[in-house]
């Protein structure tokens, strides 16, 4: 797109303060994310809708009783995308069931009481790097897209002076990433377990990408119905594609000692964090959130191991 050209717009005012930067933040993957640019107040995020590529702008302002985000997109998938701008911002979560129980999760809870979870609606976009995050390290696994996205996604859509200057990518389509060789795979340090299960996922694209329209429990059964997507994996989808508050990211590494030493001050396995999460079944993901975003787990010490982040799928 030229830069010239005008860009579509929308703006989303809830009477609430939106704080786009923790609402979208789980979208974002490693700080050289290549599909997306942050500066204060504002985003700029690259994506592939079902009517074409987007970038989307998204800037946050005051408005009468809390914020207004004008959002500017450009590219083929601008309608799409805008017109999707409030559940995108959270306006399908509702958190008013939400009793925290414990009184440092009541300090959470207020102090992120403008959260919401965000849906973006695309199933693949969230899917596949979640697969690629399989079983390493945030830093190989970021590194990993980064380096895909690179290779094989194409220049973002948008002005040159804006987008060109922070080199936005745009992931690979569904056909671009099947055509992939495998040594760029591995080359990407990928290996040919979290590969393959790329490329099952990619046979039943059409299909995976209706999970976003799915009743929550079907678009889980369909997710786990493809080889190798376990719960982690479907978890870390449902949250970012369907907005689900109760997508709890069992299998993870530090979730689980995260939650029960938040809760319990003992970290726990992934057993115990079942269990004390029951009481918030509908939102356990929150939960998980709250923790994370309040920093309640336990002081990261010693030399950074090449340990995984979650068990496999």
């Amino acid at each position: 797109m030229s830069a010239s050209a005008a860009p579509a717009s929308a703006d989303f005012a809830p009477g609430r303060p939106i704080p786009i930067g923790s609402i979208l933040g789980a979208l974002r993957r490693g700080s050289g994310d290549p599909t997306w640019h942050q500066s204060p107040g504002a985003i700029w995020r690259a994506a592939h809708t079902p009517d074409g590529p987007v970038t989307l702008h998204l800037h946050r302002e005051a408005a009468a009783g809390g914020d207004r985000v004008v959002a500017r997109a450009f590219g083929p998938g601008a309608s799409w995308s805008l017109d999707r701008l409030p559940q995108l911002l959270g306006a399908n979560d509702d958190p008013s069931g939400f009793a925290p129980r414990e009184e440092v999760l009541r300090r959470a809870a207020h102090a992120h009481r403008h959260w919401r979870a965000g849906r973006t609606g695309l199933v693949l976009d969230a899917l596949l790097p979640a697969i690629i995050e399989q079983r390493v390290t945030g830093k190989q696994a970021f590194g990993g897209y980064r380096r895909l996205v690179r290779r094989f996604g194409a220049p973002a859509p948008g002005p040159a002076d804006a987008v060109g200057a922070t080199r936005l990518m745009v992931p690979p389509t569904a056909e671009q990433w099947r055509r992939i060789p495998s040594w760029e795979w591995l080359r990407a340090g990928v290996d040919a377990q979290r590969s393959d299960t790329i490329q099952r996922a990619l046979q039943v694209a059409p299909r995976l990408e209706e999970c976003g329209d799915l009743p929550r429990e079907k678009a889980w059964q369909r997710l786990r119905s493809v080889p190798g997507v376990g719960v982690w994996t479907a978890a870390e989808t449902m949250q970012r594609a369907c907005g689900d508050a109760d997508a709890v990211s069992f299998g993870d590494y530090h979730v689980a000692k995260d939650v029960g030493h938040a809760l319990t001050g003992s970290s726990v396995d992934d057993e115990g964090l079942a269990r004390l999460l029951q009481p918030y079944v509908g939102h356990r993901y929150r939960v998980q959130f709250l923790v994370t975003a309040a920093r309640l787990g336990p002081a990261r010490r010693g030399a950074r191991l090449a340990i995984p982040t979650h068990l496999p799928g």
